[in-house]
């Protein structure tokens, strides 16, 4: 998000998101490093979101990111954390861990899982900046998708809050596809 461009609101990007997963019976799921939990937040703050929202994995730290979803150590120690690789093992570790469908669907539900890993700063260096955020999205059946998002150093809560409004934009595009 640029300096000085408007906020997104994110009330609204998470109620579109739910509903949207709603319509396509699919289930949510999250796996966080630089937003601490704020994306599956931004979700279950919206009533009723827990017809959708299965789990969300809080991975702030290497091990976590192994332990948790399987990331493996070699791309940790050939990419390091903030890379589209651990994005991608992120996100595909969120989906496979997120595979029992909710009792509410009728049918096995589809699953997607959000994965974001980046420098919310302050600090960063030259070769990974602050404002640097890498994104992973697994949609079961329909593959992973990842990219890098350079938001610039805006501050750590700026930083955090454009993360969140991509990583829900993100979802959005893939569940209206």
């Amino acid at each position: 998000m640029p300096p000085g461009s408007e906020a997104p609101d994110l009330t609204r990007l998470a109620t579109d998101v739910l509903a949207a997963a709603r319509a396509r019976g699919v289930i949510i799921a999250t796996a966080e490093s630089c937003t601490g939990g704020l994306i599956i937040g931004a979700l279950t703050e919206i009533a009723g979101s827990s017809d959708v929202v299965d789990r969300g994995f809080i991975t702030y730290s290497n091990a976590a990111k192994t332990e948790m979803l399987g990331v493996r150590p070699a791309t940790l120690d050939a990419y390091g954390a903030v890379s589209e690789q651990v994005a991608r093992e992120m996100a595909e570790g969120a989906c496979a861990q997120s595979s029992a469908p909710l009792s509410a669907a009728p049918l096995p539900a589809d699953r997607l899982a959000l994965a974001v890993t980046g420098i919310a700063g302050p600090g960063g260096s030259d070769h990974k900046p602050e404002g640097r955020v890498c994104f992973g999205l697994a949609y079961a059946g329909r593959g992973t998708v990842v990219e890098t998002v350079e938001f610039g150093a805006l501050g750590r809560t700026q930083v955090r809050r454009a993360t969140v409004a991509h990583a829900l934009g993100l979802a959005l595009m893939a569940l209206t596809d």
